[in-house]
């Protein structure tokens, strides 16, 4: 026992010098007399026990509120060498309440951890940790586990668990925590309440959130500030300029947080006499030194397009912090001023101490996207590696855009490849990139890559894949993304359903197509646009002009895009009366000025049918310039209709203007060869290349089970090649035997008539109709895909094909579908 006192008494003194050093205890006579009652040789074990615990707990104390963490860590260190003296939880407590102020949760819940019975108090010091500096679900487990061991919550527990409950948008837990605050009878509590308005609100139910607010019997400026914080959280503007109002006829009186709150919602109507005048009242009542507020206006200005506002508030800012110069550089790019907004990220780097967060850099690198600077934007990711910004999944899915819209999609395949964090978001990003690079069937690998993973698809990935599949004519993968789309619900979605009328139409099922339209609960214009191309495309022109008139009904108002969806239509169909009086009524009845796209169709629709003088003299009255493509539409009418001089005259016409591609020189030279002018034809060849031209080759492909087999005309390296080309031996014998006669006007090479034939057979379309024929069970349609216009050899045998195999072949070429049946086009050789 004496023994015992011996140590105590050491350890007190040690503990007085220790505390004196550090300054923690400054009154002097209060260590000498406790020191004297430590050598009292009356007192009890217990009482040193106490004394002892006391000069723990006032030491710690002085470190909570000095916030020593150093020292705090000292005492610990030293409690834990010699903690048999000390009973109770008391110490330890503080110990843990010392270090959740110093914002050291882990090691604080480590000492929690070790106490047998924690106070209510430092249970909601511990919730309130977690839901300030997360994870919050630990924040929402410490409340269950509170529970369970019986602990009773106070109106203090609740507002700290619902807190956590609004960072995980938890609104089930959220409804739990709030029946048990009515079975407490705290539920009418002010800071209970308000918590309870912000979770509903940020969860999305904001009916609940008013029932809570309305309820209330007393509501603080707190309580308005989330209820409005709520509203403008989901972009209602009227429900939150309603609620500022009827906070201030209350009586209670905005203040800079209630600004604050409603700012984002102003910016996002677009309300910029409304956000005039909140920066009006902030003025007044002097709250434009705080910086949060100063950023929420230049934000404002900034999503309302009024950058030169937005730049004033920015500059008389007196400080400004990471989240500012953000704002600032945010609102250049969303108002377009790119080359501006890098700048200002430049004097951000070069003149001042702040560091690039994951956001700025962000939209740094949108912005060198926007302005194709590849080279700023590589500099940029060496950055973003060595600051470990990489690592971060927003920067990173930017960084994918970047390198797509700069064209660089290997870099892109290759970055997200090694990307250790992908999300729904990247996945959309290299699919889009893929797409926006003519890298179709890519983007559906990619797609099924993430199908693999773990990574649910959205909306904005539907949007990538179904075009995808329009681009291939992938007929299967198409169908599989509408079940999938089915699944989770995205066909509620217009655009998803737009880019499914889209697919089916160029994937041949133009009746589909025009299923998933009347079904749709919502058609915008785009709707009706993609229905008439779809029945444009298939040849369906009286389908499409039907359409518009139903669509006229409806009320909407046709745009730009309209017209030339119905003009192509009309071109495709022979409609001719018709397309000039659409034409006419453009202007006229829809107030619509016909843009260069509009006469292209119109001239495309004079050449069909062979009025060529006609469409010349369009071209030459117009009253725009005519360019390339309105003179090479004019001279693709020349070749189909076989006129030699109007070619010519057309193709010097091109010739001044300048060559966008190797169409042209295509089609004069197959005018020059269907004449036997073959030195005319050479001539033309020679000077594409020259300039520097390339024909494109002619591919097709077919979608079989799943899988796309591409053909090049000539091609023999298809695994299958021996068996396909065996295959068109056959068919050619058949088709011979039927008056089939090869035309070898289109083939440019001055050759023998029995070469012309053999390279006329191994066109890329006639090889991929064979390998289909192969693959496929007899009578099964087949639908093939080319990148150029079909030739009018092949197009003359596949109504051949037809007859022999028994079987509707379809083909979609650059210009239309071409649908076979029996030995007949739906097209009626007119395309």
């Amino acid at each position: 026992m004496m023994e015992q006192i011996f140590y105590m008494k050491w350890g007190a003194r040690r503990l007085c010098r220790f505390s004196n050093s550090r300054g923690l205890l400054s009154n002097s006579h209060a260590q000498s007399n406790t020191l004297k009652s430590v050598t009292d040789k009356s007192i009890t074990q217990e009482d040193v026990f106490q004394t002892t615990a006391e000069y723990y707990r006032g030491l710690l104390e002085a470190c909570i509120r000095s916030k020593s963490l150093s020292q705090g860590k000292k005492i610990h260190q030293h409690l834990v060498k010699n903690n048999t003296h000390i009973t109770g939880s008391a110490v330890f407590e503080k110990l843990a309440h010392l270090y959740i102020a110093c914002d050291e949760v882990k090691v604080a819940r480590r000492v929690f951890d070790k106490i047998s019975t924690p106070t209510v108090i430092l249970w909601n010091l511990m919730i309130r940790a977690y839901a300030w500096h997360g994870p919050f679900e630990e924040a929402i487990c410490l409340y269950y586990r509170m529970l369970e061991l019986g602990v009773r919550p106070t109106k203090f527990t609740f507002p700290f668990v619902l807190k956590a409950c609004s960072g995980l948008q938890a609104i089930e837990v959220g409804r739990e925590v709030h029946d048990l605050a009515k079975g407490l009878g705290l539920d009418s509590d002010v800071f209970v309440c308000t918590a309870l308005i912000d979770v509903y609100a940020k969860s999305g139910d904001l009916g609940e959130a008013q029932k809570v607010f309305y309820s209330m019997p007393h509501r603080d400026v707190v309580a308005w500030n989330a209820m409005i914080a709520g509203f403008s959280l989901h972009g209602l503007y009227d429900d939150t300029i309603r609620l500022v109002v009827e906070m201030q006829k209350a009586g209670t009186t905005p203040n800079s947080s209630t600004i604050v709150a409603v700012l984002p919602t102003v910016g996002q109507a677009n309300a910029l006499s409304q956000g005039k005048a909140m920066h009006a009242y902030s003025v007044r009542r002097n709250f434009c030194n705080d910086v949060v507020l100063g950023t929420g206006l230049l934000d404002m200005y900034g999503k309302c397009l009024c950058i030169s506002y937005a730049r004033r508030v920015f500059d008389m800012m007196g400080v400004r912090n990471e989240v500012c110069w953000s704002a600032m550089i945010g609102a250049y790019h969303v108002c377009d001023y790119m080359i501006e907004a890098l700048a200002l990220y430049d004097e951000m780097v070069l003149k001042t101490t702040i560091n690039t967060t994951p956001v700025t850099l962000a939209v740094i690198l949108r912005a060198c996207a926007r302005l194709i600077d590849f080279g700023r934007g590589r500099r940029l990711h060496c950055y973003a590696i060595k600051s470990g910004l990489e690592l971060d999944t927003m920067v990173g899915n930017t960084l994918l855009s970047m390198y797509a819209k700069c064209g660089v999609i290997d870099d892109a395949l290759r970055f997200f490849d090694q990307m250790v964090f992908k999300d729904t978001v990247s996945y959309s990003a290299i699919m889009s990139g893929c797409m926006q690079n003519g890298y179709a069937e890519e983007a559906l690998l990619v797609f099924h890559r993430m199908q693999l993973s773990a990574v649910q698809a959205d909306v904005a990935t539907m949007l990538c894949v179904l075009p995808a599949c329009s681009h291939l004519a992938a007929l299967q993968h198409g169908a599989c993304g509408h079940g999938y789309s089915l699944v989770r619900g995205f066909v509620t979605e217009t655009s998803v359903c737009n880019a499914l009328i889209d697919m089916y139409s160029k994937c041949g099922k133009i009746s589909i197509a025009r299923r998933v339209f009347d079904r749709m609960d919502t058609r915008d214009i785009i709707s009706w646009n993609a229905m008439i191309v779809g029945y444009g495309i298939h040849g369906l022109g009286a389908e499409a002009l039907g359409l518009f008139e139903n669509f006229l009904e409806t009320g909407l108002k046709p745009d730009d895009v309209t017209f030339i969806s119905l003009l192509s239509a009309c071109s495709h169909s022979g409609h001719v009366t018709e397309g000039k009086h659409w034409f006419n009524a453009m202007s006229s009845d829809f107030n619509i000025i016909p843009r260069i796209d509009h006469y292209v169709c119109m001239t495309d629709l004079l050449c069909r049918a062979g009025l060529l003088e006609e469409a010349h003299n369009f071209i030459q009255t117009m009253p725009l310039k005519p360019n390339v493509h309105a003179w090479g539409t004019l001279l693709a009418g020349c070749r189909i209709h076989k006129n030699i001089e109007l070619g010519e005259e057309v193709s010097k016409k091109i010739q001044g203007i300048g060559h966008e591609g190797t169409g042209n020189f295509v089609l004069l030279s197959n005018i020059y060869s269907a004449a036997g002018r073959w030195d005319d034809a050479a001539d033309v060849r020679i000077m594409q290349r020259d300039r520097g031209f390339k024909k494109s080759p002619g591919c097709s492909w077919i979608e079989i089970n799943g899988v796309i087999h591409a053909f090049v005309g000539g091609d023999r390296s298809h695994p299958q090649s021996a068996w396909i080309n065996r295959k068109l031996e056959e068919l050619l014998v058949e088709m011979k035997r039927l008056g089939y006669c090869a035309e070898s006007s289109f083939v440019l090479q001055d050759v023998e008539e029995e070469e012309k034939e053999r390279i006329l057979l191994y066109h890329s379309e006639k090889l991929a109709i064979a390998f289909g024929i192969l693959c496929l069970s007899p009578g099964k349609p087949i639908l093939i895909t080319k990148n150029l216009r079909v030739c009018v050899d092949c197009h003359t045998a596949i109504k051949y094909m037809t007859l022999i195999t028994k079987r509707e072949i379809t083909v979609r070429d650059a210009s239309r579908f071409h649908h076979f049946r029996d030995g007949v086009c739906n097209c009626e050789d007119y395309w």
